[in-house]
């Protein structure tokens, strides 16, 4: 039996938007907050959603790698999936967990202004994905 082949283009673009509306929104609400609440707030906001897009473009390669495998071992009955993806997946958050305690250490940022740059992945996925509803076949011109 053949797989069928997917068309995956639409699903990428809508990873692209993710990924620079989560970039955007930082730089946006970080230059907001430093403006009216101090740098320091601004730089926490900022460094959260820098984090939380590395953690999407982390996450992002982990299924892909997944994906990779599965289907590339689509015809057999046990699949090996190499011990690196997971060793990468726990990594992901370990490395984001240091980077969060370093900043709040040694920048002095407020805890909450990291957190809440980090819901900047959130708002753009809800964007994106209101995008895909109200208009679904918008394609960019590339």
């Amino acid at each position: 039996m053949e797989n069928p082949v997917v068309d995956t283009s639409r699903y990428l673009e809508t990873e692209r938007r993710i990924s620079w509306l989560t970039l955007l929104f930082g730089v946006l609400a970080g230059a907001s907050v430093a403006h009216f609440h101090g740098w320091r707030w601004g730089t926490g906001i900022l460094a959260g959603s820098v984090l939380a897009w590395f953690n999407f473009r982390w996450l992002q390669q982990g299924l892909d790698a997944l994906a990779q495998a599965a289907m590339a071992q689509a015809m057999r009955k046990k699949v090996h999936v190499p011990i690196g993806t997971y060793f990468r997946a726990a990594f992901r958050y370990g490395l984001i967990a240091f980077a969060v305690y370093v900043i709040f250490k040694y920048l002095k940022v407020p805890i909450l202004s990291l957190i809440l740059g980090l819901c900047a992945l959130g708002a753009a996925t809800f964007v994106a994905s209101v995008h895909e509803i109200l208009l679904p076949n918008h394609r960019r011109a590339d």
